[in-house]
């Protein structure tokens, strides 16, 4: 059971009442969006399950698997949280515009929590996309370290053009990624970004058939899972802080990581 908050209320649910199945096999765990008939759609259930794996992910898995069941990796919000219903036992945008500032500030830290995790330097995080990742779906993909996209993947930040901002971690990314002027035209005009495209300014660093995409994955998690587990953390950790450092920096750094790596393999040989 996955313990799931709801516009601060807490309760026990399955993951399978969330719409996501989380399996482990070895150093490799996977997680699937697993709402076919909405097209895998999230809502704050999702997040909060989201960050409830990443808490209590087993110490072993070094590679994070993310997928959607169905033709589409995820459409995005869940509609329903537009409407003066909302999503049943999660509420609404309108009854969450309720809150206090600081309440609902820390209700979408919590929804945050669930993407944040996948940066993490012990693991690799790689997004298999497939169809649709629109909106929460596509920053889904951004939170990850590596995307591989099927040929039909199309991209798009729809929140925007629906009076919303991209909120769930996907902004640095996406700037990081494509550079300011195309993240703000990606954003402010959300249009698709299909797979070629996606390729060519940086969202992807793989494209294949989608009868592929499960293969692919498959092989580059057994490629990342050959190099030593250590050194792999090291030095993600180590690309990860560079663009916040100035080269004398990043050379201190690298040099403090490699006193590490070395001692660790040689001293007392």
């Amino acid at each position: 059971m996955a313990e799931v908050a709801f516009g601060g209320k807490a309760g026990k649910i399955s993951l399978e009442e969330v719409g996501l199945r989380f399996e482990v096999d070895g150093e490799i765990a996977t997680i699937t969006l697993d709402r076919p008939g909405r097209r895998n759609a999230q809502t704050f259930a999702t997040w909060s399950a989201l960050a409830q794996i990443g808490d209590t992910l087993p110490q072993q898995v070094r590679v994070v698997v993310i997928r959607g069941e169905g033709p589409s990796f995820s459409a995005g919000i869940d509609l329903r949280m537009f409407t003066p219903e909302g999503v049943p036992g999660q509420g609404s945008f309108a009854s969450s515009a309720t809150l206090d500032d600081s309440t609902f500030e820390q209700r979408i830290a919590q929804a945050q929590q669930g993407f944040l995790w996948l940066r993490r330097p012990e693991i690799v995080s790689v997004a298999a996309v497939q169809g649709h990742a629109i909106g929460a779906g596509f920053q889904l993909a951004l939170a990850c370290d590596v995307r591989v996209l099927a040929d039909d993947a199309k991209l798009c930040m729809k929140e925007p053009a629906l009076g919303l901002v991209p909120d769930l971690t996907g902004t640095k990314p996406l700037v990081d990624l494509v550079g300011l002027s195309r993240a703000v035209e990606i954003c402010l005009t959300a249009r698709t970004v299909g797979a070629e495209e996606a390729a060519r300014v940086g969202l992807a660093e793989l494209v294949v058939a989608p009868q592929d995409l499960a293969g692919a994955v498959a092989d580059l998690a057994a490629a990342l899972l050959a190099t030593n587990r250590d050194a792999a953390t090291a030095t993600k950790r180590l690309l990860q802080g560079a663009s916040g450092r100035t080269l004398e920096e990043q050379c201190a750094a690298e040099r403090r990581e490699q006193v590490v790596r070395v001692k660790s393999l040689f001293a007392g040989s």
